[in-house]
C-alpha cells in the first residue's frame, strides 16, 4: 500500500504554523517534500519550547518527513541551484511577504517559464493585492477581520482569545491543500500548472459560512449572545460544582426532550426552543443551577449512557488520553530517524483511508540534516 500523493514533489520555503502544516499534511499522505531553510535566522517554530529528543516539540510534528535543507537564499549561487531543480517538482510553497519571493527571481512567473507544470502557492495574511497586502498580522488579527470575533464570547468581557490558531490552520494551512490538490487535478487535463494566492482572512472568512448566509441574504445582523450558536440559547457551557465544565448543544427536538427528562427539568421542553429572550434565559438559568449540584466526574458517569449531545469539555492532556483518542487513533509514535527504534509521540493524520496508508517515517529533522 502506498500514500494517496505518492509521486508528487513539494518545495516548501514556508516557516512559521500556516505553511509548515499545510505541507506536513502533504508529507503524511505520501508526497516528497524538501523544506528548504536559511542556516542563519532559523525557524521561530525551532525555538519554540518545550523541547523533546533535542528539538522543539512544534517543529518536530509540523516537519515530520520532511528534508530539511539549508540554503541561504541571498546567494545567487542557490537560487541558480533551485532554478536548476525545479523541473523536477510539481509544487512550490512559500509565505514570505508579497513581492519577496520576486525580489530573489523565485517568484511564480520566473519559476514557471522553466517549469510550466509548476504549481505555486503563496500564502499569506491578506493575500497578494489590495491595501493590506503589506501589513503584518497574527491569528488573532485576522479572525477579528473577518467577523467571527466580533459575533463571539460574552457581552461582559468581549471576544475570547482562542486557545489555537483558528485562521492559520483552518484558514491558512487547509486552504492551501485544498487548493494545491484541486490545481493537481486540474493539470491532468490541462497539462498546465498554476498560482495560488491564500489569504488566511478571505479564507476565514468563509469559516462564517450559515451565519454569513443570514447577514448576507436574509439581512439577518450578528451580535454577540443572541445567535443559537454564540450563547443566545442553552446551546452552551455549563460549570460543574467543582469548577469544570460540560458542553450541551441538545438543539433537536428528540435530544431537547431527552435531556429536560435526564436532568428532571420541564422547563427545557416548555421553552428551550423559544425565540422569546426572556425564556431562552430562563432556560440557560435552570441548566446552570442543575449542573452546579454535581461534580464533573459525576456528570461524566450520569451522562455515559444517554445520547443528548452532552459532553464534557476536557482538558488537551485528558482528550489525548481518552477512549476516544485510543479508539480513533489520534495519536501516533513517529520514528526520530527513518528505520529507527526510538520514537516521539505526534498527532496523527485524522484522514483515514480504506487501501491508502499514512507516512510516518520521521520527526522533524536538524537543519540542514536532509539530503537533496
Amino acid at each position: 500500500m502506498t500514500g494517496t500523493l505518492n509521486g508528487l514533489k513539494v518545495l516548501d520555503f514556508s516557516t512559521l504554523l500556516p505553511g509548515p502544516f499545510a505541507t506536513m499534511y502533504l508529507a503524511d499522505l505520501g508526497a516528497e517534500v524538501v523544506h528548504i531553510e536559511s542556516p542563519t535566522r532559523p525557524d521561530l517554530i525551532r525555538l519554540l519550547p518545550p523541547y523533546a529528543n533535542g528539538q522543539a516539540t512544534s517543529h518536530s510534528y509540523l516537519n515530520r518527513n520532511k528534508q530539511s535543507i539549508a540554503l541561504d537564499l541571498k546567494d545567487p549561487q542557490n537560487i541558480e541551484l533551485i532554478k536548476q531543480k525545479i523541473s523536477d517538482y510539481d509544487i512550490v510553497v512559500e509565505q514570505f511577504r508579497p513581492g519577496v519571493m520576486q525580489r530573489l527571481g523565485l517568484d511564480y512567473q520566473t519559476l514557471s517559464e522553466i517549469n510550466p507544470r509548476l504549481i505555486y502557492c503563496s500564502i499569506t495574511g491578506y493575500g497578494q493585492t489590495g491595501s493590506y497586502k503589506d501589513k503584518a498580522g497574527h491569528d488573532i488579527n485576522y479572525i477579528s477581520l473577518s467577523g467571527i470575533a466580533g459575533h463571539s464570547g460574552r457581552k461582559i468581557n468581549g471576544p475570547p482569545p482562542m486557545g489555537v490558531q483558528i485562521a492559520d490552520v483552518a484558514g491558512g494551512s487547509m486552504h492551501a491543500v485544498i487548493g494545491i490538490l484541486s490545481a493537481v487535478i486540474e493539470r491532468q487535463q490541462s497539462g498546465l500548472g498554476q498560482y495560488i494566492d491564500i489569504s488566511m482572512t478571505d479564507c476565514v472568512v468563509g469559516l462564517n459560512n450559515m451565519a454569513a448566509a443570514a447577514s448576507l441574504a436574509g439581512g439577518q445582523k450578528q451580535r454577540v449572545e443572541q445567535e443559537h450558536l454564540n450563547g443566545g440559547t442553552f446551546y452552551d457551557y455549563y460549570e460543574t460544582k467543582d469548577g469544570r465544565y460540560f458542553s450541551v448543544g441538545s438543539l433537536e427536538p428528540q435530544f431537547m426532550s431527552g435531556l429536560s427528562v435526564a436532568l428532571e427539568l420541564p422547563i427545557l421542553l416548555e421553552k428551550g426552543a423559544s425565540f422569546d429572550p426572556e425564556d431562552r434565559q430562563m432556560v440557560k438559568l435552570a441548566l446552570a443551577e442543575k449542573f452546579k449540584t454535581q461534580t464533573f466526574d459525576q456528570w461524566k458517569q450520569i451522562f455515559m449512557d444517554i445520547d443528548v449531545c452532552v459532553e464534557p469539555v476536557l482538558l488537551l492532556e485528558e482528550a489525548l488520553n481518552s477512549d476516544l483518542a485510543n479508539e480513533r487513533h489520534w495519536v501516533v509514535d513517529v520514528p526520530l530517524q527513518a528505520g529507527g527504534e526510538q520514537t516521539e509521540s505526534q498527532l496523527a493524520c485524522p484522514i483515514k483511508f480504506s487501501r491508502s496508508v499514512i507516512k510516518y517515517d520521521y520527526i522533524g529533522q536538524a537543519l540542514g540534516q536532509g539530503k537533496w
